[in-house]
Formats: C-alpha cells, structure tokens, sequence
C-alpha cells in the first residue's frame, strides 16, 4: 500500500522537483526580491513625501509622488521578471512583443481606464486640487477624500463619497472654493414702492452699517446701492465680502447678515415688498 503510494504520488513530485527546482528557487528569489523592493520603495515614498510637505505642502509633487512610485514599481518588477525569464532561455523579446500586441487591444478596450490615469496626472501636476479641498464643478461640490489612480473621491454636503473618474473630471471646469482668499456675500432685497424717500435712503443705509459693524466682512470691498425697480419692489443691494471660505462658515454668515437686516428693517418700519399683481378694470358705461 505504502510502495504504491510511493510511487504514485511522491515519486513524480520527487521529480518534478528534481528537474525543475532551478525555476522553483528562481521564482522564491524573485518573489522575496520584489517583496524587498516594494517594501523598500514604500518607505521611500513616505520619507519623500514628508519632506516635500516640510519644505513647500502646495508642491505639485506631493500629490504626484504616490503615482510616479506606483509606475516605477510597475515598470521594475517587469523587468526583474524578463530577466529571470531570459535567464532560463525564454524569449523575452517575443514576449515583449506578445504583450506590445496584447497591450494595443487592451488600450482599445480600456482607453477610459487610460484616460483616467493620465487623467490624474494632469490635475496633480497642475495642482487643480489637494485632498481637503473644498471643490465645485458640474451639478457636484464637496470635499476632496481620496486622489486615485482612476478617480477622485469627492465627500458632499450630504456626506455621502462620490467617486468620479479623473478623466472626467479633468474635462470640467473645477473651482477650488479653498483656494480662494474671501467669499462674496451678495444680497438683495426688495421693499415695497410705497416706502418714502428717507426711509428708502435709511435701507441702504442699514445694509452699509450692518456689513461694516460685523467682525466676519472685510471692511474694503462693501458697495450698497438702490439696485433696480423690480415688477412688484425697489431693490437694494449689498455687495461684500467674508474671509471665511468654508462652506458651513460662509453660510452662517451670510445667514446673521440677512437676519440682521430684517431685524433692522422691521425695527425701523420699512416693508419688505412681495410679489403682486395690479388689476385695472375700466368703466364699461362710460364707453356707451
């Protein structure tokens, strides 16, 4: 029982090992070699990504660095690869060629997967964007989590992640609401056609002392005026502007100034104005 177990299993597997252990031992090296190279290429990355926060944090090359490490690892242990390949009398060169025609019908297939990898590397190397970024374009705003290869994870105001391709993304016209040095607080408001001269000229007044009294508006930039004649209202408006870039800072700001001003307004008895529609009836008996 033992003798016909002997040869039917381990007497092959003895020889297989036999013959081919050479190209067994050559696969372990090589693993353990890649394994150290990538361990190795990953501390790197880390010191070297460090250091460039150290130095200059709005380098293109701190969000660019991970990318350029994943193609060199990529291209590395491709060659450590072909050579152990070449090495026991395969034909790199064939195979080379095998995957220069493989890789064509590949792009074909995948030329969106392509796109959003080069993708990727033009909004880091243009430094479009960092994660933490506060960033609007298309019908989609929201915080910058994640920059992949492939796509940008994108946190919104409703807390939920959206990741969208790169490629897609690079296409677009992006602002970068955090880039930005203060944020325009425009209001208009309309009061109604039968408010006097002065209490018309004390509207545009008050938005002028509201925007200089508040803390959170920068004290150049502030132009109040008599806007326009609306349908049903006389507009004043406020044009100003507020440090505070974020998002839930901005909105609250700009929330105080409109809840100060109705405040001010009905404190002083001047009437918002509402849509409202003039009907006109003529005297059919004095046409008779």
């Amino acid at each position: 029982m033992i003798d016909n177990i002997f040869e039917a299993v381990v007497k092959p597997v003895l020889k297989f090992l036999g013959v081919h252990s050479p190209f067994i031992f050559g696969v372990i090296i090589n693993v353990f070699i890649i394994s150290i190279f990538c361990k190795l290429v990953d501390a790197f990355e880390v010191r070297a990504i460090s250091k460039l926060r150290e130095k200059n944090s709005d380098s293109p090359l701190v969000n660019l660095t991970p990318v350029l490490i994943k193609i060199v690892k990529v291209i590395v242990i491709f060659l450590l690869l072909a050579g152990f390949l070449q090495s026991f009398g395969y034909n790199v060169s064939s195979l080379i060629a095998g995957f220069g025609i493989t890789g064509l019908a590949v792009g074909f297939a995948a030329k969106e997967a392509i796109g959003n990898i080069f993708g990727s590397v033009g909004l880091l190397a243009d430094r479009v964007y960092k994660i933490g970024d506060y960033i609007k374009f298309s019908n989609l705003e929201g915080y910058v989590e994640r920059i992949n290869l492939r796509s940008t994870s994108i946190r919104t105001l409703d807390n939920f992640v959206v990741n969208v391709p790169n490629n897609t993304i690079a296409n677009q016209a992006i602002t970068n609401v955090s880039q930005a040095k203060k944020r325009l607080i425009d209001i208009t408001v309309g009061v109604e056609y039968g408010t006097s001269n002065e209490k018309l000229d004390r509207a545009v007044q008050i938005l002028k002392e509201i925007a200089h009294d508040s803390e959170n508006i920068t004290g150049d930039g502030v132009f109040t005026s008599i806007e326009s004649l609306g349908d049903s209202s006389i507009n004043v408006r406020l044009f100003s502007y507020t440090p505070e870039i974020t998002w839930f800072k901005y909105k609250q700001i700009k929330g105080a100034v409109i809840r100060e001003i109705i405040h001010r307004y009905r404190a002083e008895g001047i009437s918002f104005a509402f849509p409202s529609v003039s009907v006109y009836k003529g005297d059919s008996d004095s046409e008779n």
